[in-house]
């Protein structure tokens, strides 16, 4: 099977790396997961959970949004191209299960999770709680293009670094 290409431009004058007019940052995966930990030590894990949640789920939105517009995509075909294109940004493979484009209602399977990756398949706990806002930022953007208006919940039901697990999946469900 052929790897999927991504298409990355790097302006030659100020060195910004963008993916179809988005800018983007490359990083080594070790530094953001440091910087990650370290802000959940400061502030908690159930507070900073709350935080990546909302910015997640904006982020998703407007990510959506420019997609939509930059590709001719539409409705739920943006949020299953959502889905391709983080799996091929280093983040993990993240394959939509079921998806009820009446609700919003869905279960996403992550596998290769960067944070499992980083922190390890043995941390004991859920590590990949940043993700849980993308799936109803997307879901719900996806819905309001045909005039849905969802309003849904995430969480993560089962993570890799729990140990013994083989992937992490989270439920998205009307709130």
């Amino acid at each position: 099977m052929a790897t999927p290409q991504v298409p990355i431009s790097v302006d030659p004058d100020s060195g910004v790396w963008s993916t179809d007019g988005l800018p983007m940052l490359y990083l080594p995966r070790h530094f953001f997961v440091n910087n990650h930990l370290a802000v959940e030590a400061a502030l908690g894990e159930a507070a900073y959970a709350r935080l990546l949640y909302d910015a997640g789920y904006k982020s998703a939105y407007s990510w959506c949004e420019q997609e939509a517009a930059t590709h001719g995509l539409a409705g739920f075909d943006v949020f299953h191209h959502y889905m391709r294109r983080i799996s091929q940004r280093g983040w993990g493979r993240f394959t939509p299960l079921r998806v009820d484009e009446a609700s919003g209602a869905a279960a996403v399977r992550v596998e290769h999770s960067a944070l499992v990756y980083q922190i390890g398949r043995d941390a004991g706990r859920k590590v990949c709680y940043m993700y849980a806002g993308w799936f109803p930022g997307a879901l719900t953007w996806a819905g309001d293009g045909q005039g849905q208006g969802f309003a849904l919940k995430s969480r993560e039901t089962q993570c890799a670094a729990e140990g013994g697990q083989a992937h992490c999946l989270f439920e998205i469900e009307p709130a």
